[in-house]
């Protein structure tokens, strides 16, 4: 990490933590859950030593960016806002985008929203898929997989937050980090979300202790309201957004997804990348890699072939 500087940046309202490192054109890297800025730690390394500056954020509720206290402060608006209130206090006009999980789905909003300020983005493991007119994501969600499905269970406020809280927060995330299973996470209310709490984890050779331990000091400090009210908005995200139904992402895309990604085994998405449906809503999308044996945390995963996609692809811009 060395070379990576610190700093607090005023935009939209509230105060965001950045890391950054190198000179050059910027990458702007953002999140998911539950992660921080340190997720993109060796793509800020690499992309610095080929002549970019990184430059990675703690979103909106992680970390040490502020949390504001009300559930609905954290719609796509928001949070692309911070994104583009934060280009505008660095001075830059035009960025390359590098988004993972909730963070790929900011950057699609970014690009949707204001494509002016984005050169080309990399995403990982969230494909886009165009706004249901009909159904809001969580019922259709509810309907797929019942009651059981993450998503339908971190929706009520505070029930997730005590759950987590029964559970040593560096194995939460180590459950968290070490999924692999291709298939939809399923989770019931007998079974809860940490199992029992004398799992032992092995740590996977990339991920260490020292890892958990960073993630770990951030969390217990910030707590998970912050993440969870991400996926608390997405049915107020459907309806706030219904002016852009239809409306294509019109920025070159490279996208990136682990053939043991759960998000590669939501049903029917796979056809919707591979015959058509994500070119048609994504026009220039230009490559899309599925990588072999790679779960969902596919940039810390394989951190130095990620490096290499995002180089590969924005070095042409």
């Amino acid at each position: 990490m060395e070379g990576i500087t610190h700093r607090t940046v005023a935009v939209n309202g509230i105060n965001m933590h950045i890391a950054e490192k190198g000179e050059g054109p910027m990458v702007l890297f953002i999140h998911g859950f539950p992660e921080l800025w340190y997720s993109w730690r060796h793509q800020m390394v690499a992309l610095a030593a080929r002549g970019y500056r990184a430059v990675a954020p703690d979103l909106r509720g992680y970390g040490d960016t502020d949390a504001p206290p009300s559930t609905t402060d954290y719609t796509i608006f928001h949070l692309v806002g911070d994104l583009v209130a934060l280009l505008d206090a660095l001075a830059q006009d035009q960025v390359f985008a590098v988004g993972h999980d909730w963070g790929a789905v900011v950057a699609w909003w970014l690009c949707m929203l204001r494509p002016d300020r984005v050169r080309a983005l990399v995403n990982m493991s969230v494909a886009f898929s165009p706004r249901h007119p009909a159904r809001r994501p969580v019922d259709s969600l509810k309907a797929l997989f019942g009651d059981d499905h993450y998503i339908c269970r971190f929706q009520e406020p505070g029930a997730a937050e005590a759950e987590f809280a029964r559970i040593n927060t560096a194995l939460l995330l180590k459950k968290f980090l070490t999924y692999r299973k291709p298939a939809p996470l399923l989770i019931s209310k007998e079974k809860g979300f940490g199992g029992s709490p004398n799992t032992e984890i092995t740590l996977p050779s990339w991920l260490t202790e020292e890892d958990v331990n960073y993630y770990t000091s951030k969390f217990e400090k910030s707590g998970f309201t912050g993440g969870l009210n991400y996926y608390r908005c997405l049915n107020l995200n459907w309806e706030l957004t219904a002016p852009w139904t239809g409306v294509q992402i019109k920025v070159p895309v490279k996208f990136i997804v682990g053939d043991l990604d759960l998000t590669y085994h939501t049903p029917g998405i796979q056809d919707h990348i591979h015959k058509g449906g994500f070119k048609r809503e994504v026009p220039f999308l230009q490559d899309v890699i599925v990588m072999q044996g790679v779960g969902h945390f596919i940039n810390q995963e394989r951190p130095h072939e990620i490096s290499d996609h995002i180089y590969e692809f924005i070095r042409k811009f």
